[in-house]
């Protein structure tokens, strides 16, 4: 065969055997429910899609079916990893999770890492957000109709136009402040020796000098910056609270839950309760999801 043929032949070749655009723009299957969850009882319906979805991207589906999906922010000093122990809890009951790695650079940057992985979501999710990420969930779910509801762990959560420095200063004070200074470049770090008394008293020593050898500083700038919208105002919401916090003490996180109207959920554990006490975590989060469920249900 001359040269030209061949190149003929694997052309076509390629033409026929290769993926259809349609087949390409199918969304990625529903993840798993979890076993006992409203979606396993009589009249529970399928989330629909849909039809102008764009390709290749799952749409954000109608707020009709139960809540399968959970997506985590991680707070500051810290990256995804932090909700190891909580996504391994929740996968066993069965929950599609997420784990947003936040830059950590500005609460914009953060917002939209937060958004794309949202936009990937398949039927409504539970947005969760710990400490600075509590921030970021409260932004991200004012006009995200895919977010069914909040869970606040340790976390702040701003009225219209307020920082995360507007809401700190409420609560005067606290211990974990005088271990934060910032660098020439503009970012905050925790001080090693100081990481597990002010931050992670109940983690074990060694988890935490990994956690401290490897945290993400944040831009100073970041908890100046106010949001624009509030998720919690038309979302139900509830309040992981954290008895033994030495970075956003008690008194403050109380308050914060309940100017929301959130639901609260006290643990007697230090600020670093997604580690220290991931069972009871997930657990929170697992009975909002359910919750949830229950409301939706026809």
């Amino acid at each position: 065969m001359s040269p030209k043929r061949l190149l003929c032949a694997t052309v076509l070749c390629l033409c026929f055997s290769g993926v259809s655009p349609s087949a390409l723009a199918q969304t990625a299957p529903a993840a798993q429910q979890p076993a006992d969850d409203a979606s396993s009882q009589p009249g529970a319906q399928p989330v629909p899609s849909p039809a102008d979805a764009s390709p290749g991207k799952p749409a954000a589906a109608a707020l009709g079916g139960p809540v399968r999906n959970i997506v985590l922010v991680h707070g500051a000093f810290l990256d995804g990893s932090s909700w190891n122990g909580v996504v391994a809890k929740l996968q066993q009951k069965g929950y599609h999770v997420s784990s947003v790695q936040n830059p950590l650079t500005s609460l914009a940057d953060d917002v939209a890492a937060t958004r794309r992985v949202l936009d990937r979501e398949n039927g409504p999710v539970l947005l969760v957000g710990h400490s600075w990420g509590g921030v970021v969930i409260t932004e991200v779910a004012a006009n995200a109709p895919n977010v069914a509801g909040l869970v606040y762990v340790a976390a702040l959560a701003p009225q219209l136009h307020e920082s995360a420095m507007d809401v700190m200063k409420a609560g005067g004070p606290m211990p974990a402040g005088q271990s934060i200074s910032k660098d020439a470049n503009g970012f905050l770090w925790v001080d090693r020796a100081r990481y597990r008394a002010d931050l992670a008293a109940d983690v074990p020593e060694t988890v935490t000098r990994v956690l401290a050898a490897a945290q993400v500083p944040i831009a100073a700038n970041a908890f100046d910056e106010p949001v624009d919208q509030v998720g919690w105002k038309d979302k139900p919401s509830w309040y992981v609270l954290t008895t033994k916090d030495r970075a956003v003490s008690p008194d403050l996180q109380k308050m914060i839950a309940g100017r929301i109207g959130a639901k609260v959920v006290p643990i007697a554990s230090s600020h670093l309760a997604p580690v220290s006490h991931a069972g009871a975590v997930a657990e929170a989060i697992d009975h909002a999801a359910r919750e949830l469920s229950r409301r939706q249900q026809p």
